[in-house]
């Protein structure tokens, strides 16, 4: 099983992100944001750190990368996509999910463990959790700041689409405490904190994190939770 890791000019996590794939029992597989080619992945993440230097909107370059000409209609067609910090960023920016990331509500960078809570496990990155369990995963950023209109938020809460919600309220602002959501499909995910920093408790606060990997395993392993 080969689970897709690309790097952009800037990506901080890719290496953390493979790491965590490995983990969970898959090949990680690097991909280049100049190549147009997903290599026949199973499945791709999209890794955080500041893509293009975080130049004129975070995300928005690199949603115009050779790479995401590629995945935009592989996802579009049903392959397994996680965006973690930037990499929900630049989902957003590719319309692949509702909403923006804007400046943290106190203008500050933040670097913490948060407590969140899962909402819907039934997507391909959840299925290893219940509902409503908790986790413990660090928060690192400066723009995860969730926004969305009123009717976008209303259409995210009925269809189930928010993934994980901050416990102790957003510490970044985001609205109604989103900390990640789905697209409608339930394929593609994305989430500010970093579920790759904690899957061994040696190396994070936690080992919550690596269930969002051993889900997309067994997703497309199709053996369910």
């Amino acid at each position: 099983m080969r689970i897709g890791v690309v790097t952009f000019p800037g990506s901080l996590d890719d290496s953390d992100a493979a790491r965590a794939v490995r983990f969970a029992g898959a090949d990680p597989v690097p991909l280049w944001h100049a190549d147009h080619d997903l290599q026949g992945v199973d499945a791709v993440i999209l890794p955080g750190g500041f893509s293009y230097g975080d130049y004129l909107r975070c995300g928005a370059i690199a949603r115009f990368s050779p790479v995401m000409t590629s995945l935009v209609p592989a996802a579009a067609k049903g392959l397994p996509v996680l965006g973690i910090c930037n990499g929900f960023q630049i989902l957003c920016e590719a319309h692949l999910l509702p909403g923006a990331l804007t400046r943290n509500s106190a203008l500050r960078f933040i670097h913490k463990p948060v407590r969140l809570a899962v909402e819907n496990p039934e997507t391909a990155w959840t299925r290893a959790y219940a509902k409503n369990q908790e986790l413990l995963i660090p928060l690192k950023n400066g723009e995860g700041n969730f926004v969305a209109r009123e009717e976008t938020l209303d259409e995210l809460e009925r269809n189930g689409q928010v993934v994980v919600r901050y416990l102790d309220g957003a510490p970044n602002g985001s609205s109604r405490d989103i900390a990640g959501i789905r697209n409608e499909a339930g394929n593609v995910v994305g989430l500010m904190p970093h579920p790759e920093h904690a899957i061994d408790p040696l190396t994070g606060p936690s080992a919550d994190g690596l269930g969002f990997f051993t889900s997309a395993v067994k997703a497309l392993a199709g053996t369910g939770a």
